[in-house]
C-alpha cells in the first residue's frame, strides 16, 4: 500500500533531526521543552493540523503528523525553537507515508538510537502521544501507529537481547566514571537536575556503585526530595549549588534548561573536578575548560562508548527487524480495512434499504407474513454479502482502488470518505 493520507491532499510525514547529522549545539537550537511543546501543539491546532506527535530528547527532535506539505511541520518547529529553516535543511530528514512509518518503528524500537538498543525513547513517544491526545491532536491512524510501535518495542525487549549492556546515556555515563575515576565509591558526586536523564543516572549510580556520597540539587527542591527519598540520598537547596560544587569530585548536570546553568564563575575550587553534561541544549558553558582542574565531558562523547556486549546486540538486529515487520504487517492490514470500511458500511446501508423496501412490499402482499423471520433472514444475507466483499478487498491479488470504485458505481454509493487511504 503506497498512500497513507486522510484526504487527497494530506499525507503522513516524519520530519526531524538527530545525532546522525546534527551535533549537540545544533540539536540544542531545535530542542523543545514543555512550554514550547505546548505552544507548538496549540499553533498546529490553530493552523488546522488534525494529528501531530512531537518528541524532543537529547539525541533527536521529531514531528510526526499529517500535512499538505512537510514545510508546514518544519515551520512549526522553527517557530517554537531558536532554530532556523536554513539550519534545519542542512541536517534534517523528511520521510513521507511508508518511509515515515518505518522510521517511527526503528526509532521506537531502539534501532535508530545513538546507543544501539536504547529503549528510553519509547516512553517519550508514549508521553508525546498522550499529550497530543489530550489536546485533540491524535487521530485514529496516529494512535494506532504509536500503539503498534509500542507493541514492537515490547516484543523486541522481551524476545531479544538488544537492550543488554550499556544502552542509554545515563548508564554510559556511569560506565565512563567507572573506567576513568579511581576509588569511585569514595568520591563526592553532585547531581544537578532531576529530570528524566537525571533520575535515570541517579538510579544507575545507586544500582551500580556503592557510593554513599551522592547529593541532589534541583531548582524545585521537592522534586529532588522525591527521588532522594526513594534512594536515601542527600538533598541541598539550589542556593547552595556553588558550595556543593566546591566539595564535589564529580558534577553531573542534567538540568534540561534552554541555556547554560553552569559556568566557570560557579567553580571556586582548585581540586580536580569531572563534569558530565547530559543536557541538550548544553547546560555547561564551554568556559569551564579554561580551568586547569576541570575535565568536561558531553553526552555526545558518552554516547560513543561501546562495551563488550555491543557486538552481541548487533547480532540481534535481524531478529528485531523481523519483529517490526510482523507488527507492521498487522498495522497495514488494519489500515487496508480502514480504507474500505466506509464503502462496506455504505454498501450495507444500501442493502438494508433494498431489504426494507422488499419487506414492506411482501408485508402488503402476504396476510400471514412472518415479520421477525423475514427480517432475520435479510440481516443474515446482508452480512454474508458484505463479508464476501470485505474478503475480496483484502485479497492481495486484487486492486483495492479499482474494486472500491466498481462497488460504488454498481450500487450508486456516495463517494465521500474521511478515513485513511
Amino acid at each position: 500500500m503506497q498512500k497513507y493520507n486522510l484526504s487527497r491532499s494530506h499525507y503522513f510525514y516524519a520530519i526531524g533531526l538527530s545525532y546522525k547529522k546534527a551535533d549537540a549545539d545544533i540539536r540544542g537550537h531545535f530542542s523543545l521543552d514543555e512550554t514550547s511543546t505546548l505552544a507548538l501543539l496549540q499553533q498546529a491546532k490553530s493552523n488546522g493540523i488534525e494529528s501531530l506527535v512531537v518528541t524532543s530528547t537529547c539525541n533527536r527532535t521529531e514531528i510526526y503528523g499529517f500535512a499538505q506539505h512537510p514545510y508546514q511541520l518544519i515551520q512549526l518547529l522553527c517557530d517554537n525553537t531558536i532554530g532556523t529553516v536554513e539550519e534545519f535543511q542542512e541536517v534534517a530528514y523528511i520521510y513521507k507515508n511508508k518511509e515515515a512509518i518505518n522510521h517511527m518503528f526503528r526509532v521506537g524500537s531502539g534501532l535508530d538510537s545513538q546507543i544501539l538498543g536504547d529503549f528510553e525513547i519509547i516512553s517519550q513517544l508514549k508521553s508525546s502521544a498522550r499529550l497530543s491526545k489530550k489536546h485533540g491532536l491524535l487521530n485514529p491512524f496516529s494512535e494506532r501507529l504509536v500503539n503498534a510501535v509500542i507493541q514492537a518495542s515490547k516484543r523486541i525487549k522481551n524476545e531479544t537481547s538488544l537492550s543488554s549492556g550499556a544502552t542509554s546515556v545515563s548508564f554510559a555515563s556511569v560506565q565512563y566514571m567507572f573506567n576513568t575515576v579511581a576509588d569511585m565509591s569514595n568520591k563526592n558526586i553532585l547531581l544537578f537536575g532531576t529530570g528524566k536523564i537525571g533520575r535515570n543516572t541517579c538510579e544507575n549510580l545507586v544500582k551500580h556503585t556503592e557510593n554513599k556520597h551522592i547529593t541532589l540539587i534541583n531548582r524545585t527542591k521537592d522534586k529532588a526530595e522525591q527521588i532522594a527519598g526513594k534512594f536515601n540520598l542527600i538533598v541541598k537547596d539550589y542556593a547552595e549549588l556553588q558550595e556543593e560544587i566546591s566539595q564535589s569530585d564529580i558534577l553531573i548536570v542534567a538540568t534540561g534548561s534552554q541555556r547554560p546553568t553552569i559556568d566557570k564563575t560557579l567553580i571556586q575550587t582548585n581540586k580536580p573536578l569531572l563534569i558530565l553534561d547530559l543536557s541538550i541544549p548544553k547546560n555547561v558553558n564551554e568556559d569551564v575548560q579554561d580551568l586547569d582542574n576541570v575535565i568536561l565531558v558531553h553526552l555526545d562523547f558518552l554516547s560513543k562508548i561501546t562495551d563488550k556486549t555491543l557486538e552481541s546486540r548487533k547480532q540481534q538486529v535481524p531478529t528485531a527487524e523481523g519483529i517490526i515487520e510482523e507488527v507492521k504487517t498487522e498495522f497495514n492490514s488494519w489500515l487496508e480495512t480502514r480504507k474500505f470500511a466506509p464503502t462496506i458500511n455504505a454498501l450495507k446501508h444500501k442493502l438494508n434499504e433494498f431489504a426494507s423496501a422488499e419487506l414492506d412490499t411482501q408485508r402488503k402482499k402476504l396476510a400471514d407474513f412472518n415479520e421477525l423471520q423475514a427480517a432475520l433472514i435479510s440481516k443474515n444475507i446482508i452480512q454474508k454479502i458484505t463479508n464476501h466483499f470485505a474478503h475480496h478487498l483484502k485479497d492481495d491479488d486484487v486492486s483495492t482502488d479499482e474494486s472500491l470504485e466498481l462497488i460504488k458505481k454498481v450500487f450508486q454509493l456516495e463517494q465521500k470518505s474521511t478515513n485513511a487511504q
